[in-house]
């Protein structure tokens, strides 16, 4: 049997022992994403029925399904190079996040109003390399940021995907000159040994009235 083999069928065996992974098969979810964002909105109250959120990173879907259940009177904005299940009512973008054809959309979709919330759930295609990983995961983040500033009103929030190592830690510091509120937390539907983690920002400002927290 070839490595490949074996560890596709370590993947195989680790998908059916997941909790996440049979209550999203159960319940009809697009995938066991849904239970991450779910677990941050409860803690943190992300949204509201008129939220306007942007989505980066969307495919292929998890996220989306569950924004759609919640924003009755919102507006969503879904952005991925790849398939996004999504309602007629979101609005789906074909791209990459901070193309500058994806965000003269945004700016199209939006006009005048402004996000009350950025979400990411974007990841770096993976090389092996963690070192590279890291870095590209990173740029990602600042991707994120970089949506924020464009178009995030006052006191709104911004929650991404991040992964433990090179750099989060410094950006997580900086993070606190533009937010009032700056949490690292790593829902229950994040597998224990992943490096995966969650950045979660809120009271968008550019004052130095901070508070902050780690677990």
């Amino acid at each position: 049997m070839s490595k490949r083999s074996k560890s596709s069928n370590r993947w195989l065996e680790r998908q059916k022992r997941d909790y996440f992974v049979r209550q999203a098969q159960d319940k009809g979810q697009v995938s066991r994403a849904h239970y991450k964002l779910v677990q941050l909105d409860e803690r943190f109250k992300l949204l509201s029925p008129r939220s306007k959120v942007l989505e980066l990173g969307a495919a292929p879907g998890g996220w989306t399904q569950f924004l759609e259940s919640r924003l009755s009177k919102g507006m969503l904005i879904a952005v991925d190079p790849l398939p996004i299940t999504a309602g007629l009512d979101t609005f789906v973008l074909e791209g990459r996040a901070g193309e500058e054809s994806v965000d003269a959309q945004i700016e199209s979709i939006l006009a005048a109003e402004r996000l009350d919330l950025v979400l990411s759930d974007m990841a770096p295609n993976i090389s092996g390399v963690r070192a590279v990983d890291q870095a590209r995961s990173m740029d990602l983040a600042d991707i994120t940021l970089t949506a924020c500033r464009r178009w995030l009103r006052p006191r709104g929030a911004m929650a991404l995907k991040a992964f433990q190592g090179e750099g989060l830690d410094a950006w997580v510091r900086a993070l606190r000159d533009e937010f009032r509120k700056v949490t690292l937390t790593k829902p229950k539907a994040s597998r224990p040994e992943s490096r995966e983690v969650f950045v979660v920002a809120q009271g968008y400002t550019a004052k130095q009235d901070i508070v902050g927290g780690t677990e």
